[in-house]
């Protein structure tokens, strides 16, 4: 048997049966969804900070979430029990890594918009508008037209003599100088006075 003969098979058509009963609100929501996730997590957050590691974490989340509301979505759920789910989902962490505070505000994002393409009963153009909403707040932040950005970095500092409050200038100074860094504040965690290192948290634009 040929592989377009397996394919046109009455088992293989009956499999996807299934497909034709799913109504077209369901593929248009589950386009705006991804679309959405798609601008969110390739020119947002790729943009600002380069990691492509998390990008099955947030597409998988956004999806499971979409369709399990979706599917809840037919029985009779209130709208208190939707953003229960929500809560359930947004409080998972992973015990293998931690995820910072940043990476986690995108992935509770991911969630929230998966939920709302999901719920939303208002018809395509109002769901686009709700999701782009989403997008330009984030857009808006992240680009720093409000506020100005600021990094940071952990790093383990030798010349602990500067450390003195009286001595924050040339502090700042020296870390710039080493660094290349616009470094405007630093936060001192640990001082070794055996090995005479601090580990120290640099604030920088």
């Amino acid at each position: 048997m040929t592989i377009l003969q397996q394919l046109t098979s009455p088992q293989v058509t009956e499999s996807f049966q299934w497909i034709d009963k799913l109504p077209a609100k369901f593929f248009i929501r589950m386009g705006i969804n991804l679309l959405a996730v798609l601008i969110l997590i390739r020119l947002i957050y790729y943009k600002n900070y380069r990691r492509a590691d998390l990008f099955l974490t947030f597409f998988v989340f956004n999806i499971i979430i979409f369709l399990l509301t979706y599917m809840l979505n037919k029985v009779v759920m209130s709208m208190g029990a939707a953003f229960g789910l929500f809560a359930v989902f947004s409080m998972l962490r992973y015990r293998t890594e931690g995820i910072s505070a940043k990476d986690m505000t995108y992935l509770f994002m991911v969630i929230a918009i998966g939920l709302i393409s999901a719920v939303s009963k208002g018809g395509w153009d109002e769901l686009s508008v709700l999701n782009g909403l989403i997008l330009f707040v984030t857009w808006l932040l992240e680009s720093g037209l409000i506020m100005r950005k600021e990094y940071s970095k952990v790093v383990m500092y030798e010349r602990i003599e500067l450390i003195t409050p009286d001595k924050q200038e040339e502090l700042l100074q020296d870390l710039r100088t080493r660094t290349g860094l616009a470094v405007h504040r630093v936060e001192i965690h640990e001082i070794d006075f055996l090995k005479d290192a601090t580990r120290m948290t640099i604030f920088y634009h």
